[in-house]
């Protein structure tokens, strides 16, 4: 019995560590105190991913602990023991079902923080492809006139006559990379 009151007791301690370790993980996803300092994504999800399986394993534990826990129970009807033998058996058996409840919720937060771990990834990766669709839509116009005036033919283009001709078509290429750039921002889409 007391020896099955120790392994009891290892596994509280287990899942208490594994509590306050979660909860700066989640603290350092959440509310970083620097951002110079902020765990890597990788380290993030290895340490979660630790904790599960050693969450996980617990609560495995703490299931065949209980099922023991159950059968001497049965059995302490039956054999001879003392009268506080049965007492103490209800109050382990409490005790490991408060834990595997305990353990159940370690898992959700983990499985939370994973999900909400790769959202932050998938948030700022919609921010870099979102700033690389706008630089090709800034630099497109500008190309195109670019490339239109870049071409090695006369006919039909009588600004290349132009005295202004050159700084006309470099106007041109800045006008056109400036209007989508204000309209972007009059859309609140940079």
């Amino acid at each position: 019995m007391d020896l099955l009151d120790a392994v009891i007791d290892r596994s509280a301690d287990i899942q208490e560590r594994v509590g306050a370790e979660v909860d700066q993980i989640s603290q350092s996803i959440f509310e970083p105190d620097d951002e110079a300092v902020t765990p890597s994504y990788n380290d993030v999800l290895k340490a979660l991913g630790r904790k599960g399986d050693l969450t996980s394993k617990v609560r495995e534990s703490q299931v065949s602990i209980g099922r023991l826990l159950s059968f001497l129970a049965h059995e302490a009807e039956v054999m001879k023991w003392s009268k506080d033998m049965p007492t103490q058996l209800q109050s382990m058996q409490r005790d490991v079902v408060l834990l595997t409840d305990h353990a159940s919720f370690l898992s959700n937060k983990i499985t939370f923080l994973l999900d909400a771990m790769l959202g932050v990834v998938n948030i700022q990766q919609n921010a870099i492809i979102k700033i690389f669709s706008i630089a090709a839509v800034v630099f497109m116009p500008p190309t195109l006139v670019a490339s239109i005036y870049g071409m090695n033919f006369h006919s039909g283009m009588i600004e290349l006559e132009w005295r202004f001709g050159y700084p006309f078509a470099l106007i041109l290429i800045m006008v056109a990379a400036v209007v989508p750039l204000v309209f972007f921002k009059w859309k609140k889409w940079l």
